[in-house]
C-alpha cells in the first residue's frame, strides 16, 4: 500500500508590484484566513472565501455603550450599598444620616444617569437614521 503524502511540497512563487502586494494584503485582512498563503490557496483553487465586514461607526457606539453599561452597574452597586446601610440602620439616630447621604448621592447621580440617557436617545436616533436609509 502506498501512503499518501498530505504535506505541501510544490511551491509557487510569484512577484506582485507593490500596489499588488498591498491590495492583496489588504483583502486577506478582511477574511477568516490566518495566514496569508491559506488564502492565497482559496484564491487560486476557487474555493469559497468568506469576507467579513466591520463597521468602525458601530464599533465605536458599541465601545460607548459598554462603558455606559459599566457607569450603571457603578451606580446601582452605590445605591445597593446605601440602602443596605439604611436597612440596617432602621430604627437607630444613624437612619437620618444614612438618608441625608442616600439624598447627596442622588443629586451626584442625577446628571449622570440624565447623561447616559440622552446619548441612549442619541444612539437610537442613529440607528434609526441607518435603518430608514438602509430601507429606502
Amino acid at each position: 500500500m502506498s501512503v499518501q503524502e498530505d504535506n505541501r511540497s510544490r511551491w509557487y512563487n510569484i512577484r506582485l508590484k507593490p500596489d499588488e502586494y498591498r491590495l492583496l494584503n489588504g483583502r486577506f485582512q478582511k477574511t477568516q484566513f490566518r495566514k496569508l498563503s491559506e488564502y492565497m490557496r482559496s484564491l487560486l483553487l476557487d474555493k469559497p472565501i468568506t469576507v467579513t465586514y466591520r463597521d468602525k461607526a458601530m464599533d465605536d457606539v458599541l465601545e460607548e455603550m459598554i462603558l455606559l453599561r459599566q457607569e450603571l452597574n457603578a451606580i446601582g452597586n452605590n445605591l445597593n450599598q446605601a440602602m443596605r446601610s439604611i436597612n440596617s440602620a432602621h430604627g437607630n439616630a444613624d437612619t437620618r444620616l444614612w438618608m441625608n447621604l442616600l439624598s447627596v448621592i442622588n443629586t451626584k447621580l442625577e446628571p449622570s444617569i440624565s447623561q447616559i440617557k440622552e446619548r441612549m436617545n442619541q444612539y437610537a436616533d442613529i440607528w434609526s437614521q441607518k435603518l430608514r436609509a438602509a430601507k429606502a
